[in-house]
This record gives C-alpha cells, sequence and structure tokens, in this order.
C-alpha cells in the first residue's frame, strides 16, 4: 500500500474512533449530578469568557416526562441538572432533548444589553425562555422560518437586558435530527459586533476568492474549451455553496422562508460537490476509457446522480450520513486513481494527489465536528476553509504544471502547430485583458456608491436608506425605543454669500466634527443627508435623551466662533427637530414627523429643539 494510502487510512481510523474520546471530554451520566446551576456575573467579563463553567443541562429520552414537555414548567420537579463543567456541549446524533439552564445576575451598577450567542447554525428545534410574559419567549430554529429569530443573524442570538441587580435564568429546549452542537457565548454589543466584523471578513475573503476562481475557470473553459475547467468551476461553487448553507448564510440569503429546502440544500450541495469532484478528476486525470479506473468513477457519478433523488425522499439524518461517507469514499478512490497516473509518469497528478490528502483531512475533521464527534465547531469549519483553499491552490497548481505539460508537447510540433498556439496564447491574453478591464470599471462603479460624504466623512443618504428600516425593525422587535433628530443650520445661504461656498465647506465640517463629537455611543449614527441637513440616528434612546443631545451640540457651536476668510466672526446655530418611532409607525412617517418638528423650530425662530407631536 503507498504512502498517501497508509496516512489516509491512519487519519480515517483516527476520527472514527474519537466519538468515545469526545463523549469522555463532554460531561455525562458520569459526572456528579447536582439540581443548582450557579450564577454568572453578566457584568463580568472573564465569567461571560467562562460561561461554560456556568451551564447546566438535562438529556431526556423519548418516553420521558421531560421530553415531551414543551414549557419549564412541565418539566418534573426532581429533574437533575448535570454542569457541563467548562466543556462543550456536543453529541452525536440522537433522538433526545437536550435541557440547558444558565443563571444571569446583573452585578453591574447600570441596566445593560448582553446577547447569549448559540453559535450553530443547525440546530432544527430550539426554544428560549426568559421570563414569564409572551415576548420572553423566542420559538426557533432552521426547521422555523429565518424571521422566527430574535435577531437577523445566521446564529441564534438571545438578546437579555438586565436592571442592575437583577437575576434571571434562562431555559433552552433543544432537539436536532442532526448531531447536536451548543457553543454559547454572552456577549455586549460591542463584542458581537467585532467578531461578526471579524467573521464577516474571513468569509467574505473565502467565498469571494472561491467565487472568482470559479469564474476564472470558467473563463479559462471559453477560451481554450477543456471541459475539466468546467468540472473545476462546478466543484468550486457546489463546495462553497455547501459551507455555505453549513455556515448558516444560505438559510439567511437564499430561502429564509423555506425551512425545509434549508435543511435539503446540506446533504444535497454535498452530493452535488462529490459529482463535480468525480467529473473534475476523470477529465483532468486523462483516465482512459474502459479501465478499471474509468469505470469506477463512471458509478461513482451513477450513484452520485441516484443520492440525488435519495436526498429529495430521505429524512436530513439519513441524507447527511450517507452522502458524507459518499463524498469520503470518492475523495478516497479519487487519491488512489491519481496515485496511480502518477506512478505512470503524468506528473500533474503528484499536485493533484497532495490536493486531495489535504481536502481528505481537512473533511474528516470537519466532518467528525459536524457530526458531534469532536468540540469547536466553529474552529472546525475555519480549519476546512483553510483545507479548500490549500487544496483549490494545489489543484489549480496542478492545472498549471498540465498546462506546462501540454505546452512543452505542443512546442514539438511543426511551425505551424506553433503559430496556432501563438495565436491561441494571445486571444488568451487579450480576453483576459478585458477581464481585467471590466473588472476596474466595476470598481470604479463600486467607488462610485461609497456610502460615506466626501466633505464631511459621516455617512450619506444612502447609507441612512439602508439602515433606518432596519433600525426601526429592532426597535419593534426588541421594544427598545429608536429617536432620529433632524439637524439643519441657520442662515447657511447667508454664510455661502458672505464668504463663498470654499468657507461653507469649513463650516460643514466644523458641524460635522461637532455632530461626531457629541455622538459617543458606538451604535449611535450621524448621517449628512443634504446640503446642511444632517440627522443623528439615536438606536436606544427616547425624546428626551434626544434632546440632551441635541441641545448640548447647539450649545457647542453657539459658543463655537469661525474667523472668515475676511478675518471677521462667524456665528452658527442649529435647529433640530426630534421624533421616537411610535407602535406600527414606519420609517417614513418617522421621517417626516422629525421634518416638521424641524420645520416648526425654524419656525419659533431657530436655534432651538422641537419634540415632534404624536
Amino acid at each position: 500500500m503507498s504512502f498517501f494510502a497508509r496516512v489516509f487510512l491512519l487519519l480515517a481510523c483516527y476520527f472514527t474512533a474519537t466519538p468515545g474520546l469526545v463523549s469522555a471530554a463532554v460531561p455525562g451520566s458520569t459526572a456528579p449530578q447536582r439540581s443548582e446551576c450557579p450564577v454568572l456575573d453578566a457584568a463580568d467579563t472573564q465569567a461571560r469568557m467562562a460561561i461554560m463553567h456556568y451551564v447546566c443541562f438535562h438529556q431526556t429520552s423519548p418516553g420521558d416526562r421531560a421530553h415531551s414537555a414543551t414549557r419549564p414548567d412541565e418539566l418534573p420537579g426532581d429533574v437533575k441538572w448535570t454542569p457541563s463543567r467548562g466543556h462543550e456541549l456536543v453529541f452525536t446524533q440522537t433522538s433526545s432533548v437536550y435541557w440547558v439552564r444558565l443563571n444571569l445576575r446583573n452585578n453591574g451598577s447600570e441596566r445593560r444589553l448582553w446577547y447569549l450567542n448559540l453559535n450553530y447554525p443547525l440546530l432544527d428545534e430550539v426554544t428560549f425562555w426568559q421570563g414569564d410574559g409572551p415576548g420572553d419567549v423566542v420559538v426557533t430554529g432552521d426547521q422555523q422560518p429565518f424571521h422566527s429569530r430574535a435577531i437577523d443573524y445566521r446564529y441564534f442570538l438571545l438578546p437579555i437586558i438586565l436592571d442592575s441587580g437583577e437575576t434571571r435564568t434562562v431555559t433552552m429546549r433543544i432537539q436536532s435530527s442532526g448531531a447536536l452542537n451548543i457553543p454559547l457565548r454572552l456577549e455586549t454589543p460591542a463584542e458581537l459586533i467585532a467578531e461578526s466584523n471579524q467573521l464577516a471578513i474571513t468569509h467574505g475573503l473565502f467565498f469571494g476568492a472561491v467565487l472568482v476562481l470559479a469564474i476564472f475557470n470558467l473563463l479559462l473553459l471559453f477560451s481554450s474549451g477543456t471541459l475539466y475547467y468546467l468540472h473545476n468551476a462546478l466543484y468550486m461553487l457546489a463546495m462553497g455553496l455547501f459551507l455555505f448553507a453549513m455556515g448558516g448564510f444560505a438559510n439567511q440569503y437564499f430561502w429564509p422562508e423555506s425551512p425545509e429546502f434549508a435543511n435539503i440544500s446540506i446533504p444535497l450541495t454535498l452530493v452535488l460537490c462529490t459529482l463535480a469532484m468525480t467529473l473534475f478528476g476523470r477529465s483532468f486525470l486523462e483516465v482512459e476509457k474502459y479501465t478499471l479506473a474509468d469505470k469506477t468513477l463512471n458509478a461513482i457519478i451513477w450513484i452520485c446522480a441516484g443520492f440525488i433523488g435519495l436526498t429529495l425522499t430521505l429524512p436530513y439524518s439519513q441524507a447527511i450520513l450517507f452522502n458524507t461517507a459518499l463524498g469520503l469514499v470518492t475523495i478516497f478512490i479519487l487519491s488512489i486513481i491519481a496515485i496511480s497516473r502518477w506512478r505512470q509518469g503524468y506528473q500533474p497528478a503528484k499536485w493533484y494527489v497532495l490536493a486531495w490528502m489535504v481536502m481528505a483531512a481537512g473533511s474528516l475533521i470537519y466532518a467528525s465536528a459536524a457530526f458531534g464527534y469532536l468540540t469547536d465547531f466553529l474552529a472546525r469549519e475555519s480549519l476546512m476553509q483553510v483545507a479548500i483553499g490549500g487544496q483549490i491552490i494545489l489543484l489549480n497548481y496542478a492545472m498549471v504544471q498540465r498546462w506546462q505539460l501540454l505546452s512543452d508537447k505542443l512546442l514539438e510540433v511543426e511551425q505551424a502547430a506553433r503559430s496556432d498556439l501563438e495565436y491561441r496564447v494571445h486571444e488568451r491574453t487579450a480576453q483576459l485583458r478585458s477581464t481585467m478591464r471590466e473588472l476596474e470599471n466595476a470598481n470604479r462603479k463600486l467607488a462610485t456608491l461609497s456610502l460615506n460624504d466626501p466633505l464631511t466623512g459621516l455617512y450619506n443618504r444612502r447609507h441612512m436608506d439602508n439602515v433606518l428600516p432596519e433600525l426601526c425593525a429592532e426597535a419593534r422587535r426588541t421594544g427598545q425605543p429608536f429617536t432620529i433628530a433632524l439637524v439643519d443650520a441657520d442662515h447657511f445661504k447667508v454664510i455661502n454669500d458672505t464668504w463663498g461656498h470654499g468657507f461653507g465647506d469649513t463650516c460643514l465640517q466644523l458641524i460635522a466634527s461637532t455632530l461626531t463629537r457629541h455622538m459617543k455611543r458606538p451604535r449611535d449614527i450621524t448621517i449628512r443627508f443634504g446640503g446642511e441637513e444632517f440627522a443623528l440616528l439615536l438606536p436606544g434612546t427616547d425624546t428626551v435623551g434626544a434632546q440632551k443631545v441635541c441641545e448640548a451640540l447647539l450649545q457647542d457651536l453657539q459658543t463655537t466662533t469661525v474667523n472668515g476668510p475676511d478675518g471677521k466672526s462667524a456665528h452658527l446655530t442649529l435647529s433640530a427637530g426630534i421624533a421616537s418611532l411610535l407602535p406600527d409607525e414606519d420609517q417614513q412617517a418617522l421621517f417626516e414627523r422629525a421634518d416638521s418638528a424641524l420645520y416648526e423650530a425654524k419656525a419659533r425662530g431657530r436655534n432651538q429643539t422641537i419634540i415632534a407631536r404624536i
């Protein structure tokens, strides 16, 4: 047996033996039972980082009273809660229901907001309780429409607001037909935003690179007519879509109203990925027809076609298991065929073998995490992206080597063939240059769609049009106040007429810096949406708080003196109109009420703040 085959089998044996190791690492029936869970101080950063030391869970099998319970008050009085003792809750496929409990207390001096983050998107049923009111229950999961989630996010987020000294118990009921991962975090809004931004950059770079390379392979297909470029493009698109679905992005962006298809899409894209990589391997490795390797790959192709039909009929738990096994077996078979072609002297097969060895290792680790045999699914997801990135680089390098091999053969033909090759190279170069020009034009168009005002550096009207509906929806969903303040410079035309538009721009920059200085919270947004018109978007702020902010900045600007080009002093004042979002009010009505309040402030003599009438 070859070295690569032995390494592959060792990895397979290791990860198929992993379930026993993981079961020992995760608290189970051997851990001491305890009915009371410790209380986590939400204001303590170190305690939040060690949240799994405060989590308790209860596993209940079908037939138990707790299994059929749909609310915490239906649980038996003698239910025993098992402390997680700092371990992530990771379980293989099971029909059990898991109840999870977390006690929280705000020992801080003020009322604060936190988000309980369940960082695993592939859970069928997830229900959160944090009180007895109807608004304190969130019933969601990937078998529910995406809008059932408390926050529009690929993971499950539960906003928790605690008064100073308040204690609250959060209870979760979780059930899933697949593996069950329950990685929990308790984060402040700032921590959640920072983590989300970092993940957005990472995923954006990964999926963007996969898409660009797939498009590039399609361009090579059109320019060269070589079929394996099409198969490689289909493989990268299918693999990217599979990870997109596994990461919860597809459920969020592609089919948020189709939970049934959201479940089917994962095993479906997996079998499509297996089909594409089989087609690519057969064409790239130049497998001769009617050989054993050719018949084996043809059989896999037909099996993939059959599995596509089975995926649409089988339950998710069976479809994902069968399709994962098919994918791993196909990777192994392709590696064996590539090693055989390498021994036959086909040099590009060497890089193909290395690419699939990287892919095999990443797939085994990722599959083990997805099926609940390894903890830290997020880390395995990142590792899978690294493995796919390495595989894509090696595959494309293998294609370069294959192209070099073909070039060497073509150089041995007669002068007519060389002339034809040069023509093809020039043609492809022209196409690549045309593509680069198209990319440059696209970049220029994207630059013109910037969301920032070039003069003041503030956000512009386009950004306000994008974010205002989201903030209104968030306020209606969370019950938190949301206030908009429209601010306008008084008699600004006089300044432009007296000292010119250049000085007017300087005054606008001064106003923008003053507004920015008074907008102290990370979520507050300052926008310039007109010539001398500005908007302040204040989530979580009522009219009283907005009025204080506006009066402070009006006073600040009123006491600021600006010297004009002729040395004379110019005094700037502002007028402001404030309106808070009313129940069942849309963003257009909110904006119009704030605008009416601004006009009233102007009519009353300017340099003042008016709150819109209800």
